[in-house]
């Protein structure tokens, strides 16, 4: 059981586990899928040395790691705090609507009262005296706001809900007219948070689709999040892929094997460097261009020479820029927040017409960025899926989760979006 983990033990992570708590890794290499925690689309490779994050995804080999965080001292539970701490220090306004009511019911009997006595004093007679103090209960009574106000927000909540809106309280539809400035994360949310394949090139006198059907092949034997795109990408437009023999993987750089007969090669520069293979001054070009648009460029090479590039993305959802072009037009000004790097971010932002961007944050300080836009007298809505947005949706004056993301997430928000679409 993870709550019988001591400082010092050392656990085993088979490929697909979740790592159990905060620790280091002592035996074995994978990458591993942080965006949860992080926001980084892209899986970190680990090897022995590397430390590791609790309640992360090891995607592809097996790690033995010694713990160096248990219970209350992970990253996890940390930001767990934080998320209590944002939603307890919300509720004032709900306060103070209680306190309003502790004093407006009694105030109202002892001026009903007063008025009983004073008709009674007066010699009007106990008729007109009743008749009097029953007038004042019932016109000081809010009866049409305690009968239609709830009949409205059961309606609006109702047809919320067949919309694929779920809104946690009443409350809630008071604080969304507010909003003026609309903080999207991005992975998962504006992204579909999968890696895909974006791009073929090929070198000078290569074909792409043999570029790909060999690229495919080699990868389709690996797990790696990389990996699968590019094999995925590959069947998708090439079809059926050939078989491997002798596969190889190096941890971090990439893959080996023969395919057809042909002795090929698929990773990064450093693999290839390590065969003293050099990229051609065309493949060079289309590398910086892809990893200026925040791309993972991948080379492929066989019998002695670099014969292609691949890049790889985390994937626009395809409704997304129409959602954002929507909240413009309702006068929202949408600002994208990621832990993600600036150039990926950017190219994202592009993509889907968002002008404003705030890159390179770490999950705990996400809090600290809805704060600073408060602080500019901003009403700020929040959208998130991640545990790394969490806090965040609780800090916001409105909180909206995606149903597809994690429970930390649905749980901190004021609204669930059940279908993940921003629209």
């Amino acid at each position: 059981p993870v709550a019988e983990l001591a400082v010092g033990d050392r656990f085993l992570v088979r490929p697909g586990e979740k790592i159990a708590t905060d620790g280091t890794v002592v035996e074995g290499s994978s990458a591993v899928d942080a965006s949860m925690l992080t926001g980084e689309s892209v899986p970190v490779d680990v090897s022995a040395g590397d430390a590791v994050t609790g309640a992360t995804v090891n995607t592809s080999g097996r790690l033995v790691v010694r713990a160096t965080r248990v219970g209350s001292d992970t990253q996890l539970a940390r930001m767990a705090k934080l998320v209590e701490d944002a939603q307890s220090g919300k509720a004032e306004v709900q306060r103070l609507a209680d306190q309003v009511s502790a004093v407006f019911v009694p105030v109202v009997l002892l001026i009903s009262l007063g008025t009983l006595g004073f008709w009674l004093g007066t010699g009007g007679g106990p008729a007109a005296a009743f008749t009097a103090a029953v007038a004042v209960l019932i016109i000081a009574c809010p009866c049409a706001l305690g009968l239609a106000t709830p009949t409205a927000l059961m309606v609006g909540t109702g047809r919320g809900a067949q919309l694929g809106i779920l809104i946690k309280g009443p409350e809630v539809l008071e604080t969304t007219r507010r909003a003026d400035t609309v903080v999207l994360d991005k992975t998962g949310t504006v992204t579909t948070g999968r890696m895909e394949l974006r791009d073929v090139v090929a070198a000078g006198g290569e074909d792409e689709s043999e570029v790909l059907r060999l690229a495919g092949a080699l990868e389709h034997a690996s797990e790696h999040p990389v990996a699968r795109a590019i094999a995925a990408g590959a069947a998708e437009r090439v079809g059926t892929l050939p078989a491997v023999e002798g596969f190889e993987n190096t941890a971090g750089l990439g893959v080996r094997g023969t395919v057809e007969g042909r002795e090929v090669a698929v990773g990064r520069e450093r693999l290839l460097a390590e065969s003293a293979l050099e990229l051609p001054p065309e493949l060079a070009g289309a590398r910086a261009a892809a990893e200026a648009e925040g791309r993972t460029a991948v080379a492929v090479a066989w019998d002695g020479k670099v014969r292609g590039l691949l890049a790889v993305a985390d994937a626009v959802k395809p409704t997304s820029a129409e959602a954002i072009t929507r909240l413009r037009a309702l006068g929202l000004t949408p600002v994208l927040l990621t832990g993600d790097n600036r150039a990926v971010a950017e190219s994202v932002a592009r993509e889907v017409g968002i002008d404003e961007v705030i890159a390179e944050v770490m999950p705990q300080d996400k809090v600290d960025v809805v704060k600073r836009l408060q602080s500019e007298g901003r009403s700020v809505a929040m959208v998130g899926d991640g545990v790394n947005d969490a806090a965040a949706l609780a800090q916001a004056d409105l909180g909206l989760a995606m149903g597809t993301g994690t429970d930390a997430a649905i749980e901190a928000g004021d609204l669930t979006l059940v279908r993940g679409d921003l629209r």
